[in-house]
């Protein structure tokens, strides 16, 4: 008997999630199967309580589900709670766990994977909506100097900053409001990339020693890490790495074990990757 998993969202035909999970359980040797599940964009909950009414033990969550999971979990890890938003849920006994694994996932690409310590660094975290909205307290319980957020629309950028700002050193602005600024580490965690597009940031915000990170991954490059390397940046990176170890970090919710995440992300970068986020 297998145990039932499986990540839901819409669109969801090209996520990499269940590749990942068949890998980890694998590693691992846990009996189960995960798999991908397209809900409608008005189904989401019917989706869950069916799946879960066929023995499923866990789901991930992915666009446009998140706010929706946050809203059906019975109850919350303190992340979740404070992020409002949960891309991964529990079934156990009668409660829905829900859990928000997509800062710890970014933090330890960074830390463990790309060997830079988040403590006493200066962040410019691009983007202010849900992808953002996940991350920002896993990087400030790393206790950087400063994490700054920049947004086209400055008022949905202070809005978290207000909702943060007891957990740490946090302002907020638009995209000009940190020209002429250094960091140590710029994340963009807008969708502008999926589309070959990119943020109106200043250019001198980039520097030869900033870490400059993209939460979309493919084969290529995007738009904005080869404008960040046009202005000088030596190191950039892309979310191959954060989409691994989220899903570790799912897997250890649900199985108590910890999967290897480097031969995963090794594997994935010799695929074929479609221009996608996080999922």
């Amino acid at each position: 008997m297998f145990d039932l998993y499986a990540v839901i969202g819409n669109p969801i035909a090209h996520s990499k999630s269940p590749f990942i999970h068949t890998i980890f359980a694998q590693q691992t040797h846990q009996a189960m199967q995960y798999t991908a599940i397209l809900a409608p964009l008005d189904g989401f909950k019917k989706t869950v309580e069916s799946f879960h009414l066929q023995g499923g033990k866990g789901l991930n969550v992915t666009v446009p589900f998140k706010l929706q999971a946050f809203q059906l979990a019975t109850r919350l890890t303190e992340r979740a709670t404070i992020a409002q938003a949960v891309n991964t849920l529990k079934f156990e006994d009668n409660e829905i766990l829900g859990d928000n694994t997509d800062g710890v996932g970014l933090v330890r690409d960074i830390e463990l994977n790309l060997g830079i310590s988040i403590a006493a660094k200066r962040i410019l975290l691009i983007g202010a909506g849900g992808a953002a909205q996940g991350v920002i307290l896993p990087l400030l319980q790393r206790k950087p100097a400063i994490l700054a957020i920049a947004n086209r629309t400055p008022q949905k950028a202070q809005m978290l900053q207000q909702q943060f700002l007891p957990f740490g050193n946090i302002i907020a602005g638009n995209y000009t409001s940190f020209s002429n600024k250094h960091f140590d580490i710029i994340i963009n965690a807008t969708s502008a990339s999926l589309n070959n597009a990119m943020p109106e940031v200043p250019t001198d915000i980039f520097a030869p020693a900033t870490l400059v990170y993209d939460m979309m991954y493919g084969n290529e490059l995007s738009r904005f890490l080869k404008f960040a390397q046009e202005q000088g940046a030596r190191q950039v990176a892309d979310g191959i790495g954060m989409l691994v170890e989220q899903a570790a970090e799912s897997f250890f919710l649900w199985r108590g074990v910890t999967p290897q995440t480097k031969p995963v992300i090794t594997q994935l970068r010799s695929m074929n990757l479609k221009q996608d986020i996080n999922k």
